[in-house]
């Protein structure tokens, strides 16, 4: 009985994520808790964590094109490519640590990896042997591409930095979730300082990224740039490891995607048969006991799935009420809980081009800012190009409380919804700004051309053009624009996951908005090089060159405007389509929180 109630209490420790999914490793009749306690080690690992990985991510498109020599739209592309498969990744991440590894081991795996990633990072940069000779300052001076030993060491830190990803961006916050007891006042609190600081932790690694550590890197020093965040990431693995014999660990139990395939391969197998004609109350309907997952209604949207629960002579059953054999028979209840996976895709087919909108903010305005005014207010001060990003995030800092404290709470007095505004129109509203945001980029990138054609430039940008006399602070309203789009629909995108998949889904729900990601990272990619080739031979002239000053980025922001247009329209039809969640009387009650957590 006492290695029961373990794994009760086990599995309610997961609460917001994969509880269904596992039990305690330990064998002792009661479970110590410690979250107070474990929190400087968990709390530390991923404040150091973050600055390692931001602190390098965030500066990687300036270093790869003027340390490696790499032309623009093959560090674009190349950048694009890899966020898309650190993305995706989360997902086969999320799968292996539910089914085999279990949180603590795929942390402290991932941990390492990162830390060998940015190691080898950084070694590019510190000896001569492992990045190309520098290109010079004058116009028309050549440059060496790298050599194969040269890419091996840059893309072997980018293979490490993936395979840190995808261990820790799906299991990070459920781990330290598990650190506490949510049967008690104190776990429940606990829990919620947790993620309060984890979310204040991520945004003040973002901003110390973007600006101290991208400043090394851009104005003092490469090596020690790159080096600093190793060093981050090097303490973020000692506090991780540090914890070890504090930390509740739990043991995987099974994937919920092995029960998403069985309704599939099941359907699949007895799609010959007939609906009865009282589905609801006919079909095969079995929840274990000790689930966590909501009970869902029966529904006939997808009802080709339906077929996956009708019952034949040949199903066998076990005492327990379950199917001896789950590949040949399968609840309705599964069947309902793999349909609010399926409902979301077209939501999250939306969201991609939300992302693509959103990959711009954090690209090409860093290749604006570098053909454009970076002095403050006249001074010899220069802001490093990939800082400009820090006014999106301060933005979605500085608005995100407001938004809690005085905007919803007056919407809620008028609409009656706890959030003020449904999920979905949150999410419509973040979409709405990206296209405002891309439409503004547009015009202050003419402006930005215009002035560099027309009027005295600042000097010239090696290999890149004359840089134009317009301050870029202009870019500061294209950026604050996305950080309020990034409060609605990128937080909305998470909460919405959050509470439309099954409650045992949770980290694969986190990591399906990674793969929102990386999907728009790959498309993105694919856009650029389309447009790239397309406009090289044009009567326009190549919109994406080297040298903006002769390209006409604007004309790619306005096509950018065009496609969240159209997006935008998408996303109101599948907004009227979908149905969200239905629950009956026996669901767990959603806590209150729920938003504050994700």
């Amino acid at each position: 009985m006492g290695a029961e109630k373990d794994e009760q209490r086990a599995l309610e420790t997961m609460g917001a994520e994969k509880d269904e999914q596992s039990v305690l490793e330990d064998d002792e009749p009661q479970v110590n808790f410690r979250g107070i306690k474990a929190m400087p080690f968990i709390i530390g690992n991923e404040t150091f964590e973050k600055l390692g990985a931001i602190g390098t991510l965030s500066n990687l498109l300036v270093y790869m094109t003027t340390v490696f020599n790499m032309k623009s739209i093959t560090a674009t592309t190349l950048l694009n490519v890899f966020n898309g498969t650190t993305n995706f990744s989360t997902l086969l991440g999320a799968f292996l640590c539910d089914t085999y590894f279990g949180r603590y081991k795929t942390l402290g795996f991932a941990s390492i990896a990162s830390f060998v990633g940015l190691f080898l990072i950084d070694l590019t940069a510190v000896f001569k042997g492992l990045h190309p000779p520098d290109c010079g300052s004058k116009e028309g001076s050549q440059c060496v591409s790298a050599t194969p030993l040269q890419w091996l060491f840059l893309l072997g830190g980018f293979t490490s930095l993936i395979v840190g990803a995808a261990g820790i961006r799906p299991c990070n916050l459920a781990f330290g979730a598990d650190q506490f007891n949510p049967n008690t006042e104190s776990g429940k609190r606990g829990i919620n300082s947790f993620f309060n600081w984890y979310f204040f932790t991520l945004t003040f690694a973002q901003v110390v990224s973007v600006t101290l550590v991208v400043y090394i890197q851009s104005d003092v020093s490469w090596s020690i740039g790159l080096g600093i965040p190793a060093i981050f990431m090097f303490i973020s693995c000692i506090l991780f490891f540090g914890g070890s014999r504090i930390y509740v660990k739990v043991k995987p139990e099974g994937s919920p995607l092995t029960s998403m395939a069985r309704v599939v391969v099941v359907a699949v197998k007895k799609r010959g048969l007939k609906l009865p004609q009282q589905p609801a109350v006919s079909l095969y309907n079995y929840t274990p006991l000790k689930s966590i997952n909501s009970a869902l209604p029966y529904s006939n949207q997808f009802r080709f799935l339906n077929k996956a629960a009708i019952t034949t002579p040949e199903d066998k059953f076990n005492p327990d009420g379950s199917a001896s054999d789950p590949w040949k028979l399968c609840s309705i209840q599964q069947v309902e809980e793999f349909k609010c996976v399926i409902k979301v895709l077209p939501i999250w087919a939306a969201a991609i081009t939300y992302f693509i909108a959103m990959t711009q903010q954090t690209q090409y305005v860093v290749f604006q800012a570098l053909q454009s005014d970076r002095h403050v207010f006249n001074s010899s001060f220069e802001i490093p190009a990939a800082s400009y990003t820090v006014f999106t995030m301060l933005t979605l800092v500085l608005f995100v409380p407001i938004y809690d404290r005085i905007i919803v709470p007056r919407l809620r007095r008028i609409t009656g919804k706890e959030g003020g505004i449904s999920l979905l129109q949150r999410i419509g509203l973040g979409i709405s700004l990206t296209v405002v945001a891309s439409l503004v980029s547009a015009f202050v990138e003419q402006k930005r051309r215009n002035i560099a054609l027309t009027k005295p430039t600042l000097g010239y940008q090696p290999h890149r053009g004359d840089i134009s006399s317009m301050s870029a602070l202009w870019l500061i309203p294209q950026l604050s624009l996305a950080g309020l789009a990034e409060s609605f629909t990128a937080i909305g995108l998470v909460e919405f996951y959050y509470k439309q998949f099954p409650e045992n889904m949770r980290s694969v729900a986190g990591a399906f908005f990674f793969c929102g990601m990386a999907a728009s990272s790959y498309l993105n990619s694919f856009l650029v090089t389309i447009i790239h080739h397309t406009t090289e031979g044009a009567a326009t002239g190549n919109w994406l060159p080297e040298d903006l000053n002769k390209g006409r980025l604007d004309y790619f922001y306005f096509l950018i405007t065009g496609l969240g247009i159209l997006n935008l329209g998408y996303f109101l039809v599948c907004s009227r389509w979908y149905m969200y969640k239905e629950k009956s009387s026996a669901v767990i009650e959603m806590k209150k929180d729920d938003k504050s957590v994700v």
